[in-house]
This record gives C-alpha cells, structure tokens and sequence, in this order.
C-alpha cells in the first residue's frame, strides 16, 4: 500500500504543480508562481512554508512506510486503506480539474499589485477553493493509506497551511481587488464545500 500511495502522491504533485505551470506558462508566458521576496515572517511566507513542508512531509510518508515506520495502533485496516485510495485519486482528479476551471488566473500565491478575473464557474461555483479541498482530499486519502506519524504530521500541516492561506491572505486580497462581487459570491459559496464557510 506504500508504493502504491507514492505513486499516488507522484502521480498528483507532478501535473498539480509542474505540469500546470507550464501549460500557464506556454498560454500565457508566465508560469503562475507568485509570492517571490516574501517578507520573511508574513502570513503568506508562513503559509507557504508550512505549505512546502507539507509537501516534503507528505512524501516522506509512504517513503517512510517502505523504510519499515509501522502504521499508528488500530489504524492499519484494509476498509480504511481502500477508502484512502478511493479518496486519494478522487482528490487527484478533483485538484487537476479545479485547476482547469481556473483558467488563465491560475495562480500559487498572491501578487498584492495583480488583478486577476474572479473566477465563480466551473468548479469554483460549488466551493470558493475547490483545488485547496481537492488537496487536503488527497492528503487525507494519503494518510489513510499509509496511516504513520509522518503522513499524518503531513494532513495537520496542509490543513494549517491552507487555512493560513485562504483566510488571512487570499480571502482578504479578493475583498480588496474584486470588492462587491467578492463578497457576493462568498455569500452564496462556501469556503471549502458546498454551503459550508459562506461569508455574511
């Protein structure tokens, strides 16, 4: 099951991050990353470090599986590792779609100066950070797949990071650039899913 949640994560790092960028980039000349010259100890260099983190740590885990870390007591079911699978590549295939209804604004991170169309179709008409929930999907199929303290320290960290991300510098970056017509579509969509995190 290690081996197989390996391949898994590989076969979702490799197109979420460098595949995309390079179709952004052949679109459009830029390859999408923001957030260079963070002010070291802002909130968004803290999200992106626990966000980096979170992925060395969430490779490690099955690495760590095959090195011979056994998995935490009770957890080591088939049930729970089947289910981890399922949900692994449903979050997989969830992220590259998100990414696809994004578009040409596709971005990591944000550039305080940019201004970006406010994407609310596709994907993003059910959950205002579909990738972010297909992400933290695969990380806990992840994690159940492979249930060790690494993979698990992986999930808390992309949990974290996320969150990080969206509220305290995305949420308030679109309320500044997008204004009413953020908030308006933050009213009727939730943060992470359907009805769920709707701004009042």
């Amino acid at each position: 099951m290690a081996l197989t949640a390996l391949i898994i994560y590989l076969v979702w790092a490799l197109p979420a991050f460098g595949l995309r960028s390079w179709v952004q980039w052949r679109r459009t000349g830029d390859a999408g990353f923001r957030g260079a010259g963070l002010a070291r100890g802002s909130l968004q260099w803290w999200a992106r470090i626990l966000f980096v983190a979170a992925l060395v740590v969430g490779a490690a885990g099955p690495v760590a599986a095959l090195a011979g870390l056994p998995p935490l007591p009770g957890t080591d079911h088939p049930l729970v590792q089947a289910a981890g699978t399922v949900l692994a590549l449903l979050g997989v295939v969830a992220t590259l779609a998100a990414q696809t209804s994004m578009g040409t604004s596709w971005r990591i991170g944000v550039e305080e100066s940019e201004t970006t169309a406010l994407v609310t179709s596709g994907a993003f008409a059910l959950a205002r950070n579909p990738i972010f929930s297909a992400m933290i999907a695969t990380a806990a199929g992840l994690a159940a797949m492979v249930p060790n303290p690494v993979s698990l320290a992986a999930l808390v960290l992309a949990v974290v990071s996320i969150e990080l991300q969206v509220r305290a510098v995305e949420e308030p970056y679109l309320q500044r650039v997008h204004g009413a017509a953020y908030r308006a579509y933050a009213a009727r969509v939730g943060r992470f899913a359907p009805g769920i995190g709707r701004l009042r």
